[in-house]
């Protein structure tokens, strides 16, 4: 395991480096993960490395890059969008020679469809702001503030809004409300892994047993 860069897109042109962890030995297969989202990308990112360290034991190289304006990104979130990040995606796959993708919760979004995928517990991107949206106004509750889920959202079509810490441009916003993940994928649902989803624990965490699974479902469909 080691981390690397890679040359992603910038919107309109140029290019700027971005952050990813890889495990590459030159095999044959060689798969690219397209992270959750925001704070389900933090609680489930021990997950999504384990499953990497599985992968490697078997044979299978792996890439896990980070999205523009996330994790360890320097690009802004606000100026990002589902196309950006979708071209992102696709980049990254052909900077490293990707021949599968899988992708996790939110990142089931940005998968690139030219590549044979497995999609981890998809989700909508209506669903990840509703989620987002909740966590705000309770706790806007618990600091005696009274706000109301559809007037932000009103507000956040038109001006943006911050959600978790995470700023939101309007035109980001607006996106992932109709963003859904694409079909042509083999979906891996959180019944296959076993327990409940990791993405809602309050705080990042980790269950041996579920990357475990997961990598077993990968390593079995990619082997010869």
């Amino acid at each position: 395991m080691k981390p690397a860069s890679w040359p992603c897109p910038l919107p309109g042109s140029g290019i700027a480096p971005e952050y990813a962890l890889i495990f590459d030995r030159a095999r044959a297969s060689r798969l690219l993960i397209v992270p959750a989202l925001f704070d389900e990308g933090n609680r489930m990112r021990r997950l999504t490395v384990e499953v990497m360290r599985r992968l490697d034991a078997v044979g299978i190289d792996s890439f896990l890059p980070d999205l523009p304006g996330c994790n360890e990104s320097l690009q802004p979130l606000d100026e990002q969008t589902p196309a950006v990040w979708n071209e992102a995606m696709r980049s990254a796959a052909m900077h490293f020679g990707a021949t599968h993708v899988l992708g996790i919760r939110g990142g089931c979004l940005f998968t690139p469809g030219s590549l044979p995928r497995w999609h981890y517990a998809p989700v909508k991107g209506a669903s990840i702001l509703r989620q987002m949206m909740r966590a705000r106004v309770l706790a806007s509750r618990e600091a005696g503030r009274d706000e109301k889920s559809d007037e932000l959202a009103t507000m956040a079509r038109s001006g943006g809004i911050e959600l978790a810490g995470y700023p939101f441009s309007a035109d980001i916003y607006r996106a992932l409300e109709t963003t859904e993940p694409a079909a042509g994928a083999t979906i891996i649902a959180q019944e296959a892994i076993g327990g409940a989803g990791l993405w809602l624990r309050a705080e990042p965490g980790e269950n041996p047993a579920q990357a475990d699974a997961l990598a077993s479902i990968i390593a079995k469909d990619l082997a010869p």
